[in-house]
């Protein structure tokens, strides 16, 4: 099925953030886009939700591939009022946040692979890219980037990842 607004917004009906819900066709990371927008002062709860990425990013300049149609690719904005320090387990909470959120979409419970891999067996799911957004010196935003590999077959991947990553359907 093809992803929408309304479809997305069908599954949070009355979530404080769904007036702050954007759903791309395509863009190059969702991280980057919404760091720009947070920048020029999007609110709190902005998440952005893309069909496919083109420049998906993870941890140390890693690609993350961001095929159409076969994943979730999503970056939430939250502005916290609070010390860089104090968001040292952001991404933490955030991996058990997506552990919960995809067994109670697919009765299948990834594990966490410190601190920002989701797995299932030694098999990479998904991944978690936290960036904060600095304006004046100060922490003014946090971006709480996710990708899961959904629908992917093994011949999806390519054959350098194969071996090491997975999706719910496998």
């Amino acid at each position: 099925a093809e992803m929408t607004r309304d479809s997305v917004l069908s599954h949070i009906p009355g979530h404080p953030w769904a007036k702050n819900v954007l759903v791309l066709e395509e863009v190059g990371s969702t991280n980057t886009l919404l760091k720009s927008m947070a920048l020029q002062g999007a609110p709190q709860g902005t998440v952005l939700i893309a069909s496919r990425q083109t420049a998906g990013r993870g941890r140390l300049g890693r690609t993350f591939l961001s095929p159409d149609g076969v994943g979730v690719y999503l970056s939430a904005l939250i502005r916290p009022n609070v010390a860089a320090e104090q968001l040292m387990h952001l991404t933490c909470a955030a991996a058990v946040a997506m552990c919960n959120a995809v067994e109670a979409a697919s009765g299948i419970r990834p594990k966490i692979k410190w601190t920002n891999d989701l797995v299932i067996g030694n098999r990479k799911l998904g991944g978690i890219l936290t960036e904060l957004v600095f304006a004046d010196g100060a922490v003014s935003g946090a971006i709480i980037g996710i990708g899961i590999n959904c629908r992917q077959k093994p011949e999806d991947f390519d054959s350098s990842i194969r071996d090491m990553a997975t999706s719910l359907s496998m």
